[in-house]
This record gives structure tokens, C-alpha cells and sequence, in this order.
């Protein structure tokens, strides 16, 4: 299978990537400890969050910083690394999830902090866990074909509002341990944003070259996570292997079309737990090792996951080695990316 499937890219590089944390730790002991009374009525017990997921704790933003300023701060932090004038960016993605309301577009306000040109192309690219993974093949397509010279992807999610009215659902007198499944996976997720600059690699030797990528579809799974910004519910266990037999799917074709990944240095993954990168590094036949977590520390971060998670990995990456970003979302949908370091 070819085509919109699978494209390669000539001339993108990424010229930075940087992470952005939220400051406020929420610990899940701290969310089990309001929740107690709840698993006691209902047999239920608590550390699960931790257990079955690995997620010890999370972050929130302050409630007076919106998804707009925290995807704004990253979008500077990077264009700053990267060397890169606001005015000379010709094209602004934002790929939250998290958003205020359905108007305007998240990427108008992150525009009008950051300064950036009237002629600065920009919108909104939502797709579950996997926006920035297509923003990155939007991104380096227009690249290559000459319309833009910079753009600039940016990504904040921020769950305080989404997990505060969860604990409060839960700790409601009528909550059940059907509940309690359901919205399980809420638990886990965390707050933070993410920025990438790309641009030309022909006029950036310090850049670090985009050469394509992979994607596959799986909507046939499309209810096994339903989400708004104060309800998620999740049948964890059916999309843990949905995900990770459409992974494996993506992967072998991959393989099948030419993508030289079996050797690869490093995969940046989207994070839902610890198990499921395991199983992840089970199906590529890669060493866990290779696959860096922050989602014990971090939550799952939607998607900022893969660039916040090679944000943090930069300062052990060489120059030559191959990074293979395996980005997966609900609906289903997969996309997968290389990056030449």
C-alpha cells in the first residue's frame, strides 16, 4: 500500500524541538486518597493508576494559563533555539488536543502572542494522540514544495479541568466500579506542551533531516475511547490491543515499503504506560531501552507526547542516528516518521 500512506520528504529538517512542564506535580496517591471512599463501597482498590499504568504522577498547568499561552511559550522557546525570527515563519500549526471552545482555532491566538506574520498561514490540526505526527507531514510537504521557508509546530494539553471533574464524578456517592473502568485511562493523562521549528535542510546543515513516514487507519475501532473536556471514557483493555495490533501492522508494512527502521537508534512513542511501551518494543523487536519513557513521571500527554518525549531525549541523541517517531491515536489512526539526527 502507497500513496497518501506513505510520503518522503527531500528538503525538511527539524531545527528545534523543546518541551514546556507544567509546573503544579499532582501525584496519583493524591487522586486515590479522594477517591478512597469510593474503592472502599465498591471493592475496588486503590494504586491502580500506578500499578496497571506506571504513571506515578502528572502535571497541571496553573489555572490562569490557557492551552493558547502554554502552547505559546513552547512556540518561542523553540523559534528562540532554532534562531528563527517570528517573521520569518510562513506557516503555524497547533495539534492539541485540549481547546477552550470549537471557535476561533487555537493556532489564531498562538499567532497573536508570538507576534507572527499576517501572512503566516495557520490553523488547527486535530487527530487524537497523533495531530503533531500529521502536522510534521503538513508541515514538511509544504516545505518541499516551496511554499513556506519556517514552520512552526506547536502542542499543549492541559488535563486539570478534565481530571478534576472526573475525581469529583468519581467520588460520587453513585459511582460504580464500571465507572471507575470506564474512566480509568483519565487518570492517567498529564499536562505539558511542545514546539518544533522545521525548516529547509539545504540551508541548514545543523538541522536534522525529516525523510518521511508511514501511516495506517483502523476506524473501525473508532468508540473504544470517546472524549470531551470533562468526560473520557475508555475501554483501556480493547484499545491497548487495537493499538498495538495496528502498530504492529504499521510496522510491517513499513518494513514491506522500505523504511530501514529494524536498526534504528531510538523510537519516540506516544505514551499511554509503561506496559504498553513495553509491548510496543515487543512488536518492532526493539530493546526497551530504546524506547525513552516520560510518561511515569508526565502522564500521557496526548499529543505532545512524542515531541515533549524527544525533547527530553535531545541531549543523548548523536549526530547520524536514526530516530523513528511511532505516533498512535484513538480512532484508530497510526503515523510513524524518521528523523536522520
Amino acid at each position: 500500500m502507497t500513496g497518501n500512506a506513505s510520503y518522503r520528504l527531500k528538503d525538511t529538517a527539524v531545527l528545534s524541538v523543546c518541551a514546556v512542564e507544567a509546573p503544579e506535580v499532582v501525584t496519583s496517591a493524591e487522586l486515590d486518597e479522594r477517591l478512597m471512599r469510593t474503592y472502599e463501597r465498591t471493592g475496588m482498590k486503590p494504586g491502580m493508576v500506578e500499578q496497571l499504568a506506571g504513571v506515578t504522577e502528572r502535571r497541571w498547568w496553573p489555572e490562569d494559563v490557557t492551552f493558547v499561552d502554554a502552547a505559546a511559550m513552547a512556540g518561542a522557546k523553540a523559534l528562540a533555539e532554532a534562531g528563527v525570527d517570528p517573521s520569518q515563519v510562513g506557516l503555524l500549526i497547533n495539534t492539541s488536543v485540549c481547546r477552550t471552545g470549537i471557535e476561533p482555532a487555537n493556532a489564531v491566538g498562538v499567532h497573536d502572542q508570538l507576534g507572527l506574520s499576517t501572512s503566516c498561514l495557520n490553523f488547527d490540526v486535530t487527530n487524537a494522540c497523533l495531530g503533531f505526527l500529521n502536522g510534521i507531514q503538513l508541515a514538511g510537504s509544504l516545505i518541499d514544495a516551496g511554499q513556506v521557508d519556517y514552520a512552526l509546530l506547536v502542542d499543549a494539553e492541559g488535563m486539570r479541568g478534565l481530571q478534576g471533574d472526573t475525581v469529583e464524578r468519581l467520588a460520587g456517592d453513585d459511582a460504580t466500579a464500571e465507572d471507575l473502568k470506564l474512566q480509568f485511562a483519565t487518570l492517567t493523562l498529564g499536562s505539558g506542551a511542545a514546539a518544533m521549528v522545521l525548516g529547509r535542510a539545504s540551508e541548514h546543515s545543523e538541522g536534522h533531516r525529516v525523510t518521511g513516514g508511514v501511516s495506517r487507519s483502523g476506524s473501525q475501532h473508532k468508540d473504544l475511547c470517546i472524549g470531551s473536556m470533562s468526560l473520557m471514557t475508555t475501554d483501556s483493555r480493547a484499545l491497548f490491543n487495537a493499538g498495538i495490533e495496528l502498530a504492529g501492522q504499521t510496522w510491517h508494512d513499513a518494513i514491506a515499503e522500505g523504511w530501514d527502521w529494524a536498526d534504528a537508534d531510538w523510537f519516540v512513542a506516544h505514551q499511554t504506560s509503561v506496559v504498553h511501551l513495553k509491548a510496543l518494543a515487543q512488536v518492532i523487536g526493539a530493546e526497551v531501552e530504546q524506547l525513552p519513557m516520560t510518561v511515569p513521571t508526565f502522564g500521557n500527554l496526548a499529543s505532545a507526547a512524542v515531541p515533549f518525549t524527544l525533547a527530553k531525549q535531545v541531549p543523548l541523541l548523536k549526530p547520524g542516528q536514526q530516530v523513528v517517531l511511532l505516533g498512535i491515536g484513538s480512532g484508530l489512526n497510526t503515523s510513524f516518521a524518521e528523523i536522520i539526527w
